[in-house]
């Protein structure tokens, strides 16, 4: 069976399979078959948004026509953030929710990501239940794309996301942000999906905001800017007097930050900070922060003392969000700056981050750089074998006590990760610990075992 979905939907170049406007049209098929075959209603509907890419445009005429064909109604957004269509799908009562974007990727790429009717993130198995209708429809000879018509279809008619608007700004009514009046913020929209949004609903809060990537052309869709190049970002807090910046990736599901003296402040930062604060005022929810397997234990050890505990799942939002589900948590995230709020949003939502975070800032009343303190990051040490075969390390006796020495040693002052790459044949090993030369020390007992028990390259 064909392999299509990621870590976070489909993806890849455009114009490169399977990133095309054929595969796009025959995607369609495949996800009203699915549709149809899930479905209570007779014509389910779908929601679809997309970033700025100009490949965007391409997809969406291709997306249109497939389900054109299969009778399915469609709501086209137009650009629109990745959070606003999940939200869509609850506002509209739709059956799916799709957004062309590759997030924080060059414009040369794009990707597909789907959202099921209760605007959260189609599980591994629905995905494969997909794969497996594109590979029978490919089986049975595909279905040819009518690139001879492109004039065929007709015109569309784009709703837009007032709703997702109105629904921050009823979470977040701007008579709350007396405290923010005059305060200068720079914002980063990275030229992508969060340009006419963001801008809108944060100057909502009566703060001055100094804009940066919102005059997007198709092709600068995050080039040289946004939450992957934060360090424009940086340049113009200091270079303004600003008292924080905020920048959104490509699709806004997810924001990076800098303080009042351009320190980036990481997705784990942000996360204990909102914990912390949640934590003191008495409402988070189950005492409980979700992050994933990547998240640094500098955040575990402030979140405890705090009196809450914290839950690691594999690294993905969607195992976040998923696990948050499973517990009643409302909040959870990832490093890279993918942050739920579940109670407003069913998937990760940067424009919201950013609201909260203005919400923490005016009610702890001191600077991010001061709350940022509170984490401190435990130092950390990495290291990445080549292996010939990965042999499940559990299956590795010697390598084992190695482990159990190391994790003892490290109990309640750090952690060990030990993993096999998902993409690469490597052992990923990742030691934190309070002393940098204790981290080192830890690291090379299990690098040594690692080498005598395993086929190193």
């Amino acid at each position: 069976m064909g392999r299509y979905f990621g870590t976070d939907g489909i993806r890849g170049r455009f114009g490169e399979d399977p990133m095309t406007e054929a595969f796009a049209f025959l995607l369609a098929e495949a996800l009203a078959r699915f549709l149809q075959s899930k479905s209570s209603s007779e014509s389910p509907a779908i929601v679809l948004g997309r970033d700025t890419r100009a490949s965007g445009l391409l997809l969406e005429r291709a997306l249109q026509k497939g389900f054109e064909e299969a009778r399915l109604s469609v709501i086209f957004l137009g650009v629109v953030p990745t959070p606003a269509v999940a939200m869509g799908v609850l506002h509209h009562s739709a059956s799916m929710g799709i957004v062309l974007t590759a997030s924080h990727n060059p414009a040369s790429d794009n990707g597909i990501k789907l959202f099921n009717h209760r605007g959260e993130k189609f599980s591994l198995a629905d995905e494969a239940e997909i794969e497996a209708g594109i590979d029978y429809l490919l089986a049975e000879g595909g279905i040819e794309y009518p690139t001879h018509d492109p004039d065929s279809l007709p015109s569309i008619e784009y709703t837009g996301a007032d709703f997702y608007q109105r629904a921050l700004l009823a979470q977040f009514p701007p008579e709350n942000f007396q405290g923010l009046k005059g305060m200068k913020i720079v914002l980063d929209c990275a030229n992508g999906a969060t340009y006419e949004t963001a801008p809108r609903i944060l100057g909502a809060t009566g703060a001055e905001l100094v804009l940066i990537g919102v005059n997007p052309d198709g092709e600068n869709i995050n080039r040289g800017l946004g939450s992957e190049c934060p360090h424009l970002l940086a340049k113009t807090v200091l270079a303004e007097g600003a008292a924080l910046g905020i920048a959104h990736d490509g699709d806004g599901d997810r924001l990076v930050v800098c303080d009042e003296r351009g320190s980036i402040v990481d997705g784990d930062a942000l996360l204990g900070l909102f914990a912390l604060s949640a934590l003191r005022r008495q409402s988070l929810a189950e005492k409980t922060l979700v992050v994933t397997v990547q998240s640094n234990f500098g955040l575990d050890r402030a979140v405890l003392e705090a009196g809450g505990r914290i839950e690691r799942v594999a690294v993905g939002d969607r195992n976040v969000a998923e696990r948050m589900r499973a517990i009643g948590a409302h909040l959870g995230g990832e490093s890279s700056g993918h942050i739920l709020f579940t109670e407003v949003c069913p998937t990760g939502d940067g424009l919201l981050a950013a609201l909260f975070l203005l919400q923490t800032l005016q009610s702890e009343g001191r600077s991010l750089s001061e709350l940022q303190a509170e984490i401190q990051p435990f130092p950390q040490v990495t290291e990445n074998l080549l292996v010939q075969e990965k042999i499940p390390i559990e299956n590795l006796p010697d390598l084992q006590k190695a482990i159990r020495v190391v994790e003892a040693e490290l109990a309640g002052s750090g952690r060990l990760l030990i993993r096999y790459s998902g993409t690469e044949s490597k052992l990923r090993i990742l030691i934190e610990s309070e002393s940098e030369a204790h981290a080192h020390q830890l690291m090379q007992i299990i690098v040594t075992e690692a080498c005598n028990s395993l086929p190193i390259l």
